[in-house]
């Protein structure tokens, strides 16, 4: 799958300091609405964020937010995920 990066400067991912954007990757995007995972960096620590924002008037505004803090609690739930991945039709 191709990455979708914005390349567009006014549509840089809506995060805001102290959190620094390191890297990301674009889930999906439309309807007024943008998931992505997010690579971020706060007084020296990495963490790995879900978002998802919706648009409104004034902009994107964060409606969900999820932080992985480390491998070992990556492994947790993706092992839960993979348990019950198969049970979507």
């Amino acid at each position: 799958m191709p990455e979708e990066r914005i390349v567009n400067e006014e549509e840089k991912l809506p995060i805001n300091p102290p959190l620094k954007v390191i890297d990301y990757r674009t889930i999906s995007r439309g309807f007024g609405w943008w998931s992505a995972v997010v690579l971020v960096e706060s007084w020296g620590n990495r963490r790995l964020c879900m978002y998802l924002w919706q648009k409104s008037d004034v902009g994107w505004k964060r409606k969900q937010k999820y932080t992985i803090h480390s491998q070992e609690r990556w492994q947790l739930i993706s092992e839960a995920v993979e348990k019950l991945i198969g049970e979507l039709q």
